[in-house]
């Protein structure tokens, strides 16, 4: 990343304790925050991060403990930014009282939306920015997931209840209407999924993970569609009348969320 540091905001994150190589649980320990935080910049190769995310909020260690050491490193020179990972909104009230949250990083779509009833406007009221994951539905509003797909062993969606061949099958109801709003914009169902995200407010910056070139250019392709208000409201309304079938994560996996 270091040849890029000038031109881009680096991000990364703490929060997991990791032992050769696997994940055991979280750690968001003050000693662990700083030895993390001293990692990323030798492997980055960098003399300060951008923004420092916690990964996952550690039940064990007060949210309080958490945000005062990313103060600490932010007055050394460490770190610029500070941002949580899928909190609670009395988690990021907590946090934000001891050190300001610049963002924070959670899962929201046109399929996942729990977030809009108190998550949302906490951020909103705190002037915290929204960095959406997961945009695209892990991938099942660009399309190109149907109930027949089958998924490799080591691929989350084959356990997760919102991937099941029926959720699939009932949930393509969503993908309809994408697609008709696609045609009407001479867009593609991705591109249409993430301009409603960046239409929703100008502080939320959605993440789509991609690893091919020419989606990557088709992501990039959203900035450029915009919405009248009409639209929008036409387009929210028509997707929440779309009943979602399946939980996001499996059961362990969203208990671990804490939300």
């Amino acid at each position: 990343m270091q040849p890029f540091k000038d031109e881009v905001i680096i991000a990364t994150k703490f929060g997991f304790n990791i032992v050769d190589g696997k994940m055991l649980g979280v750690n968001s320990r003050p000693e662990q925050i700083r030895k993390v935080a001293e990692e990323s910049l030798k492997r980055l190769k960098v003399e300060v991060i951008d923004l420092f995310y916690q990964h996952r909020v550690d039940p064990n260690v007060p949210i309080e403990e958490v945000a005062g050491t990313v103060k600490d490193l932010i007055a050394e020179g460490k770190v610029k930014y500070f941002g949580l990972s899928e909190a609670g909104a009395n988690t990021i009230r907590k946090a934000h009282e001891v050190q300001p949250v610049s963002v924070l990083q959670s899962e929201y779509s046109l399929w996942f939306r729990r977030h809009e009833n108190e998550i949302l406007p906490t951020i909103q009221e705190l002037g915290i920015g929204l960095v959406p994951y997961s945009p695209l539905g892990k991938g099942f509003l660009t399309g190109a997931i149907d109930e027949n797909k089958k998924f490799e062993a080591c691929d989350i969606r084959g356990v997760t209840p919102r991937f099941t061949e029926e959720a699939r099958k009932a949930n393509k109801a969503l993908l309809e209407i994408l697609e008709n709003f696609a045609t009407q914009k001479s867009a593609t169902k991705a591109q249409i999924a993430l301009a409603w995200v960046l239409a929703r407010n100008e502080m939320y910056v959605p993440i789509p993970g991609t690893t091919k070139e020419h989606r990557l250019l088709e992501n990039l392709g959203a900035a450029k569609i915009s919405f009248s208000h009409k639209e929008l409201e036409e387009l929210t309304a028509a997707s929440e009348s779309v009943k979602i079938m399946g939980e996001r994560y499996p059961e362990a996996a969203e208990k671990a969320t804490g939300l």
